[in-house]
């Protein structure tokens, strides 16, 4: 099969101030630019540097776990950005995870107010959420190879017709139309600052600018996990990506995605009820 990259255009690799090569790849429909990286790697497609791959339409979109990312054809940034950040230790994988989260949340913060990192990477305004990423990494011995982080962001959507609980486009908070391109840009820029930053060592001052800007960071509120549901506060968020809780008694629980689940503060629940919880997964109370 001739390689991926002589099928679509591709253009121009550029160089920030980072020194950092990016390519583009621009495709008007694909099912998952996650998917598409994995088939350049799949088919000896080796570029150098990053490769950005954007598409105006996503037909299998997807989230962590089984979740699946709704987003208007045209409206909004759906890309994935495939870098091989061999100085990241496998074990401290979730830094990459924290760099794009961070560079999103730089991003909009410059455009709206309220901004905010829900655990582990989603990125809220207010209690809503506006963007999603998914991250697969391929490890060799104790380094990643190759990392593919891909990224839904509700730019310019006005409706949204999924069941997910809460989604918000950035169109629907400014009140008017947003330049996807600009924000791109502005994004791709921001990340590529950070990366460096991990490159340099600066790991932990990346990770402590992440917890700074974390959703629900003060204070109790709910969350439920496999015993039911209950009051608890942020206690750290570990290198490896785990969430410690600390509850109204003082003592700690760590927890790995999808072990907790963030529960609606506002919703009142009865015994043996269960509602939507906010990444659409459905809770239940003992």
């Amino acid at each position: 099969m001739q390689n991926l990259s002589f099928i679509m255009r591709i253009f121009a690799a550029r160089k920030r101030d980072t020194g950092i090569m990016m390519t583009r790849i621009n495709l008007p429909r694909v099912d998952s630019t996650n998917n598409f990286c994995k088939d350049m790697l799949s088919f000896g497609d080796q570029i150098e540097g990053m490769t950005l791959v954007v598409t105006d339409e996503q037909t299998g979109g997807r989230g962590q776990g089984e979740n699946r990312w709704e987003s208007e054809a045209g409206k909004n940034l759906t890309f994935s950005l495939l870098c091989h950040p061999r100085f990241v230790k496998a074990n401290e994988q979730f830094v990459l995870s924290q760099c794009m989260a961070l560079a999103i949340w730089r991003s909009l913060d410059k455009l709206v107010e309220d901004v905010s990192i829900k655990w582990p990477n989603d990125i809220y305004i207010g209690d809503r959420k506006v963007s999603g990423t998914l991250i697969e990494c391929d490890l060799r011995g104790k380094e990643i190879e190759n990392c593919i982080i891909g990224v839904g962001l509700n730019v310019n959507q006005k409706e949204f017709r999924s069941d997910a609980p809460n989604p918000v486009s950035l169109a629907q908070i400014t009140g008017k139309k947003e330049d996807k391109e600009a924000l791109l840009d502005d994004i791709m820029g921001e990340f590529q600052a950070l990366y460096e930053r991990i490159r340099a060592g600066e790991s932990e001052a990346l990770r402590k600018e992440y917890k700074q800007h974390l959703y629900r960071r003060e204070g109790m509120h709910r969350y439920a996990d496999v015993r039911g549901e209950f009051m608890a506060e942020i206690a750290d968020i570990e290198p490896t990506g785990h969430l410690l809780l600390r509850f109204e008694n003082g003592n700690t629980c760590r927890y790995e995605l999808k072990e907790v689940r963030f529960i609606n503060d506002n919703v009142n629940l009865n015994h043996n009820d269960n509602v939507n919880d906010n990444n659409g997964n459905t809770t239940y109370t003992d």
